[in-house]
């Protein structure tokens, strides 16, 4: 059986038996925001319950916290996460949808790995037993021609990611001519940096507002209080702080069920 048919009957199965729910089902749903049901949710308060007795209880030196969602933004400034907490974004002009374009190349390459295996797995068929599949990789002409290539894209991906080169995203993107999953076309534009952190207002009045973030992960509310842990729990160096609580990013490709949500539970321990 496929991978994606496992993955629609573990989503169905988790609906049906009462473990996870989409948010607002009888709205049509909410994207990548999901409820725990009756069984989820006593699934979900085991794990806390274990990794927590396992990483506070049973260690002197790691004491928890739980800190507030909301926090002075000028952390989020200071930690880099208003600059640089972004994803590579591109619209097709045709039919309106804006992609990642990192997983559109992301796609391309494992459709590369789909080519070599197929290549692979008709000759296996051919050949029975006496295929040998290491052999065939490094000298089947047209698997070296797909991993040539595969390797070639990879290289020029890494490089534009790592020098955060938009221009080059755009690029690879025209020149692996990758269209458009619903137009077909081609048909993009400037690719473009979004920030993934939620925003909202605090304040009484419009004008005295202030910009505040829904928190993106929890480590930052671990950071800001280590001082006051350090001296109220007389605690010494090393010692740790754990803390499970809520984390909000706005993803844009948000398709992979539980596994990249928009509202979302961390555990975590800063050492």
């Amino acid at each position: 059986m496929a991978q994606e048919d496992v993955f629609k009957k573990l989503v169905s199965h988790c609906k049906e038996y009462g473990f996870v729910f989409p948010s607002s089902d009888i709205y049509d749903g909410l994207g990548a925001v999901y409820d725990y049901g009756q069984m989820g949710v006593e699934l979900k308060n085991n794990i806390k319950k274990y990794w927590w007795d396992s990483m506070v209880l049973l260690h002197e030196n790691i004491v928890g916290i739980d800190s507030a969602i909301f926090m002075h933004p000028t952390i989020w400034k200071a930690s880099g996460h208003v600059d640089a907490f972004n994803d590579p974004l591109i619209d097709n002009k045709d039919s309106k949808k804006r992609y990642r374009a990192d997983v559109l190349i992301e796609e391309q390459l494992a459709k590369y790995d789909d080519k070599i295996n197929k290549e692979v797995a008709k000759a296996a068929k051919r050949f029975g037993e006496s295929f040998d599949e290491a052999q065939f990789r490094s000298t089947n002409g047209r698997v070296l021609e797909y991993q040539a290539k595969r390797d070639a894209l990879h290289t020029r991906f890494a490089t534009a990611l790592n020098d955060g080169n938009l221009e080059e995203l755009r690029q690879i993107i025209i020149d692996e001519e990758i269209v458009c999953p619903i137009s077909g076309t081609k048909n993009w534009t400037e690719v473009r940096q979004f920030n993934l952190m939620f925003s909202t207002e605090m304040g009484s009045t419009s004008e005295g507002a202030m910009k505040v973030y829904l928190r993106p992960e929890t480590a930052q509310g671990i950071f800001v209080n280590y001082l006051n842990v350090q001296k109220t729990g007389r605690m010494k160096v090393p010692f740790g702080i754990a803390q499970i609580g809520k984390a909000f990013r706005n993803e844009i490709v948000a398709r992979q069920f539980i596994f990249r949500m928009r509202e979302f539970e961390q555990m975590e321990m800063q050492f």
